[in-house]
């Protein structure tokens, strides 16, 4: 059972990552994400999720340096966009990353999405398995990728994936993709755990959250956990960041468990990893 914060699961290649982070999807640069992402790390937090295509590496690299927290005990990701897919495109995407970050390493790149043709992210993970093999990042993986997509992936791979970053929650539990991964050695983690706030006011999970004195949010981001998913919930008020990682104190139970997990009807807010095209085209 993961207890604390500082907890951490260990990837396929050896490497630790926190089970819990903060996302910073749609926070804004400048001082809205330097304030979230401090309020985080001054709060126990150690890992932070931003991409290239969030637009806000620059500020997200500004609160690590003012932090007061050694890099080394921070865990960093960041994202290939579409339209930087390609071997050398992806490799200058990620100089392009590091540099906004401000940073010598990341400790998890991946591509964003997979897009339509299976070539493109072939080539994109051959440019992240030479920054792997550089040792300009310490693991490497893939975000909404699915099971076609990480079978195409691994037919040439010389690195198997170390993440796969999804929409995860309870209207979407991804059973057999989640299965796949484990056998595959590959490390789930959620985007979106709490919907954007769709699932704040379930019935079900109201009546869960009262039974043990927590919100709701606490109860979907210990079922992520109890699940054996990595969770990186998104928020810019430190009160709320404070309540995310307050999920520490108690446990569901089986039945409860499987109550969430029956909430299931693969619905999603964001887009399709087998339709999405955004910067492809």
């Amino acid at each position: 059972m993961v207890k604390s914060l500082n907890d951490t699961v260990t990837l396929n290649n050896g490497v630790e990552m926190p089970w819990f982070g903060l996302g910073v999807f749609k926070v804004e640069d400048g001082n809205q994400v330097v304030d979230a992402v401090k309020a985080a790390i001054r709060n126990g937090y150690r890992s932070i999720d931003t991409a290239a295509v969030y637009k806000n590496e620059t500020g997200v690299g500004k609160a690590i340096k003012e932090s007061g927290v050694k890099r080394e005990d921070l865990f960093i990701t960041s994202k290939v966009w579409n339209t930087d897919q390609g071997y050398e495109k992806a490799l200058e995407a990620f100089d392009a990353s590091l540099n906004r970050l401000g940073l010598d390493y990341l400790d998890l790149y991946l591509i964003h999405w997979p897009g339509p043709n299976a070539d493109t992210f072939k080539d994109t993970w051959r440019a992240l398995e030479k920054l792997y093999k550089d040792g300009k990042v310490r693991a490497i993986g893939v975000s909404n990728f699915y099971i076609q997509h990480l079978e195409e992936l691994l037919k040439d791979a010389e690195v198997v994936p170390a993440v796969n970053q999804v929409e995860f929650h309870p209207k979407l539990t991804l059973v057999e993709l989640r299965q796949y991964a484990k056998e595959k050695g590959i490390q789930i983690e959620a985007w979106s755990p709490l919907m954007q706030g769709k699932l704040l006011d379930h019935d079900v999970l109201k009546d869960i959250a009262a039974r043990y004195n927590k919100s709701v949010a606490q109860v979907i981001l210990r079922w992520d956990l109890q699940s054996g998913v990595v969770t990186i919930p998104k928020s810019i008020n430190e009160e709320r960041i404070k309540q995310n990682a307050d999920i520490f104190d108690f446990e569901l139970s089986k039945e409860d468990m499987e109550k969430i997990d029956a909430l299931n009807n693969n619905e999603r807010v964001g887009s399709n990893p087998e339709t999405m095209t955004v910067g492809f085209e």
